[in-house]
């Protein structure tokens, strides 16, 4: 699954896994999409949509009788499956922030709430879990100086609230390594840069939070032509890790193997180069003297 920038469907992880299910339980079963499609009145086109997630919501009545025409007879095993797809097709918290954010972003959206691991590289930014509110203001406020304050307090309230998942019950494992200059663009002033990298100290004494500084003295590094990207992997078999790639008006997110093997080879030679983990604190720490 490759989806471009102009698809502006944002499935939940939820939908996902269960279109991977439904796709395995119709291999099983030994039928084309287009017998598929054609046992429950749909084209063979919709079914190859509801297997990759790439459908608004997915119809009860639908699934029940795919699942049927695929030998799933018992009655505990249909209610569970039904059960997951009424959770699909809720919404999201984020939902509610729509107004000030694009379709392509809830896509990210859900698969960082439902991460069992994120990692990251940054080139320009603080990673957006790990932004102080006055830094994620006035980098918001740079990105976008005509928006109406309203709509600004809401992205960074939207940004605010993401961060809730470092604090929850079995929160994700978030490796970050940034570039020496994420530090060095003075975002918001050296106050509101030197209270961010204070929070970034903190933050990353949490155990499950790893934060690496790709130092200027460290020279080329593999990633210098990438930009930032992010990698998920989940706990469910069924899901692949996905990579995201963000732009100023879309954003692609890859699953193939090839594609993946590139960015998280980039990601372990990022690690390996840039200063250890062990000395991230002392490097912050020096930096934040010279604002």
């Amino acid at each position: 699954m490759t989806v471009e920038t102009d698809w502006g469907g944002a499935p939940s992880v939820l939908r996902m896994i269960l279109g991977k299910q439904l796709e395995e339980l119709r291999t099983r079963a030994g039928l084309t999409y287009e017998r598929a499609g054609a046992a429950i009145g749909v084209s063979h086109s919709t079914i190859r949509r509801m297997e990759a997630a790439k459908v608004a919501r997915l119809r009860l009545a639908d699934v029940e009788k795919l699942l049927q025409t695929y030998g799933v007879t018992d009655q505990q095993e249909l209610d569970t499956f039904l059960q997951s797809v009424r959770e699909a097709n809720k919404r999201g918290w984020w939902h509610t922030y729509r107004d000030v954010m694009p379709d392509w972003f809830a896509a990210y959206l859900s698969l960082e709430q439902a991460a069992l691991q994120i990692r990251a590289y940054e080139n320009q930014f603080v990673h957006g879990l790990l932004q102080t509110e006055d830094y994620a203001r006035a980098l918001l406020t740079a990105g976008n100086p005509h928006a109406p304050a309203e709509a600004t307090a809401r992205r960074v309230a939207l940004r605010m609230r993401r961060q809730e998942l470092l604090t929850r019950d079995g929160p994700p494992r978030v490796w970050v390594v940034m570039d020496e200059t994420v530090l060095r663009w003075p975002v918001g002033g050296a106050e509101v840069m030197r209270a961010q990298i204070d929070h970034l100290i903190e933050v990353n004494r949490l155990p499950h939070v790893t934060v690496q500084i790709m130092a200027f003295a460290n020279g080329p590094h593999p990633a210098m032509r990438a930009g930032a990207f992010h990698l998920f992997r989940f706990r469910a078999p069924e899901l692949p890790d996905i990579v995201y790639l963000g732009g100023l008006v879309g954003a692609v997110y890859l699953d193939k193997g090839d594609d993946v093997v590139v960015y998280r080879e980039a990601l372990d030679r990022l690690a390996a180069q840039a200063a250890p983990a062990r000395k991230t604190e002392a490097l912050l720490g020096a930096i934040r003297k010279e604002l």
